[in-house]
């Protein structure tokens, strides 16, 4: 599952860059911190830390349940983004308006809600 996660994860970041979309194009730029809540098959809070590099995002996530640290990476279209933790199968999708953003994440145990607002 973390192999096929990662390659999806790879074959998104890819097609992003590939994609030759700048950093502007209209979107709300998410670098930085943003705290934020989950529910669903788990639940907890988070914190992403990212960096943004064109269409590209690339960083950390600590999570409560289960507890840690792990990489991210993943891609932002317009308002849509869409990132995983490969360390712990998970997948998440959503859509950032300003300092909010919000959707639904899947793991092989199951899914849910979650929601985020930007602190720096």
């Amino acid at each position: 599952m973390c192999v096929g996660l990662a390659v999806a994860l790879v074959a998104v970041c890819c097609a992003a860059a590939n994609a030759g979309i700048g950093a502007s194009g209209g979107r709300s730029r998410v670098a930085g911190t943003w705290s934020g809540r989950y529910g669903g098959a788990f639940s907890g809070r988070f914190t992403l830390r990212w960096t943004e590099t064109g269409t590209i995002l690339l960083g950390t996530i600590t999570l409560t349940n289960p507890p840690g640290k792990y990489a991210i990476g993943g891609s932002v279209h317009g308002s849509a983004i869409t990132f995983g933790a490969v360390a712990v199968g998970a997948t998440y999708t959503g859509s950032v308006s300003g300092t909010s953003m919000s959707g639904r994440y899947t793991t092989p145990a199951g899914g849910g809600p979650w929601s985020a607002r930007k602190t720096s």
